[in-house]
């Protein structure tokens, strides 16, 4: 029987020890949590066997066998699972900031403990993605991770599209419905997505990256007129986080998170509300997509709780992270057609002046979109490109900003093949 100390009791930790409580397996037994002002948490469905307590040490001179870490952020999190593992605990943890900056410390301090340090509630919630790639896809080689990483703006993009709302209106709603927080800045702004991307990088692709060197862009800049725009290009907007193979230079990733133009027949763009999905391409198996419920507190117990049973099941330490290798290079530049939105205050010359700048970087126009009944004073009209590399878009589109004639700043998007989707 494996004893579990639950160590912070939110909406992930009351949703772990239901489980345990209310679905039983035979092979675990809860039986401590720790939770600050612990008094007010206590609640009545709790068996009298499971001691509560505000204090860590408590858990830690206990005879428990597993920690589960539950409490979030940075720290004291890093430190406490460090503690555990030096005790002699297992260690389960769905914090993805910690794993994303101190896997490779972690997994190799489990290892020279002999006490596991699993982690699948840190990418996609209930999505079993990192057993995925670990077991179920072990005979391949991993060479490109594609996905919508974060509920919140899955969530908040599919609304201003069918509900034909700006984004603080869909940010309101995701707020007002929980799948957003009161400061959203890590979800919209890309760091959620982008601390799952840098986990899933060195689990899939052999390759750990640090976050700060992602290409990390917010889907703020985001409006309802561009999936208008988007539609007619039978495509639709996601935050889309991947991560790919370098295959020229050994050790590299190209790795990005950010709004992007996804066609309507591909995977990401039927993945509606606060779903996740992760699209695997290994080079023998093909494309393998995983998707269901990407958070919440039940569907990331449930990846707590299989975390917990393959510790009681399995026993031996497995070393999910490549603890040999150092951190691969990141490549943020890469090949793409891309999405460019322009609000002008209408003039004579302005579309002339868009293609003099391009041209000079040698960028191609694929088409020019504008829809009627807009106003003269805030007129928005959208110039797609053929393929070409991110450095020469965004210094056109730099240069091009100089210009007086904008009413908005431009919003640049790559566009995703339908080969990738």
């Amino acid at each position: 029987m494996v004893k579990i100390a639950i160590v912070g009791f939110g909406t992930v930790g009351e949703s772990v020890a239901r489980i345990l409580v209310e679905d039983p397996r035979e092979e675990l037994s809860l039986s401590m949590i720790c939770n600050r002002n612990v008094a007010r948490k206590k609640v009545e469905w709790m068996p009298s066997h499971v001691v509560w307590t505000d204090d860590f040490n408590t858990v830690i001179e206990s005879n428990v066998d597993v920690v589960v870490e539950l409490i979030g952020g940075m720290y004291p999190a890093v430190d406490w699972i460090s503690t555990a593992l030096t005790a002699g605990k297992a260690v389960v943890t769905a914090n993805k900031q910690v794993i994303a900056e101190h896997g490779s410390t972690l997994t190799r301090q489990s290892v020279e403990e002999g006490r596991p340090l699993l982690f699948e509630a840190a990418v996609a919630g209930g999505i079993p993605i990192v057993r995925g790639l670990n077991s179920g896809l072990a005979g391949d080689s991993i060479v490109q991770i594609l996905g919508l990483l974060n509920g919140t703006c899955n969530y908040i993009l599919t609304r201003m599209e069918a509900g034909k709302i700006e984004f603080k209106t869909a940010l309101k709603e995701a707020q007002e419905k929980g799948y957003a927080e009161a400061d959203p800045s890590a979800d919209v702004d890309g760091g959620d997505a982008g601390a799952k991307l840098a986990i899933l990088s060195a689990i899939g692709l052999r390759c750990p990256v640090a976050i700060e060197d992602l290409s990390i862009n917010s889907i703020r800049p985001v409006e309802y007129v561009d999936f208008s725009y988007a539609n007619r290009l039978s495509s639709t907007i996601r935050q889309v986080a991947r991560a790919q193979i370098v295959e020229e230079r050994q050790g590299s990733v190209c790795a990005s998170v950010g709004p992007t133009v996804v066609p309507l027949d591909s995977e990401l763009a039927r993945t509606q509300g606060s779903e996740n999905i992760v699209v695997v391409t290994g080079n023998r198996g093909g494309r393998t997509a995983f998707s269901g419920h990407g958070a919440g507190g039940d569907p990331t117990g449930v990846a707590v709780v299989s975390d917990l049973m393959e510790i009681a099941t399995v026993g031996q330490v497995r070393t999910v992270w490549p603890t040999g290798k150092a951190r691969g290079n990141v490549e943020v530049e890469y090949d793409a057609k891309h999405y460019l939105r322009f609000v002008v205050e209408d003039a004579p010359g302005i579309l002339a002046k868009i293609a003099t700048v391009l041209a000079r970087y040698e960028i191609n126009v694929d088409s020019i979109l504008q829809e009627p009944g807009w106003s003269k004073s805030e007129l928005p009209f959208v110039v797609t490109l053929e393929s070409c590399n991110t450095s020469s878009v965004k210094q056109a589109v730099r240069e091009i900003e100089k210009f007086g004639f904008h009413a908005k700043k431009p919003v640049w998007m790559p566009i995703l093949d339908r080969g990738e989707s």
